[in-house]
């Protein structure tokens, strides 16, 4: 009789050890779960908030002079980004353009607010024709297309 329950405490002992270990890695895992989910939801947030226009007239000769595309991008969105060419990815014609230069105007500045807007200079060479530049900025795509 002794043993019996000798092996039933045994047994009970070694479940309650096995469901505290098993508690603890649930705990671990829903605290990481936790954290990855707030911060989605801060980088979704940014995203939703952040929304640019450009509102330069495609059918101006003002866009294209001597190996500059000039456009101007207007901040639609409630988020404050900065006006600095780490802030924007630009594609002219499908390739990625590393050579451009953004500024807040009229008198510059470091605060690209909402109703702001931004001269961005890309120095690329183009013939006559068709051409399309896209506009990347915390997700928000945009897409300007003009003939030279």
């Amino acid at each position: 009789m002794a043993s019996v329950s000798v092996s039933h405490l045994i047994l009970f002992i070694a479940s309650m050890a096995i469901a505290a270990s098993v508690a603890g890695v649930f705990t671990s895992s829903i605290g990481e779960l936790s954290n990855a989910v707030s911060e989605q939801g801060l980088d979704v947030s940014s995203e939703v908030r952040s929304d640019v226009e450009i509102i330069s007239d495609g059918g101006s000769d003002a866009i294209y002079d001597s190996g500059t595309i000039t456009l101007y991008v207007k901040n639609t969105g409630s988020e404050t980004l900065a006006p600095v060419p780490g802030q924007l990815d630009v594609f002219v014609d499908g390739q990625f353009a590393t050579e451009y230069t953004v500024t807040l105007e009229p008198n510059g500045g470091d605060s690209w607010r909402a109703g702001d807007v931004v001269r961005l200079e890309i120095s690329q060479s183009l013939s006559g024709g068709d051409h399309r530049v896209m506009i990347i900025v915390n997700g928000d795509e945009e897409v300007f297309e003009f003939n030279l």
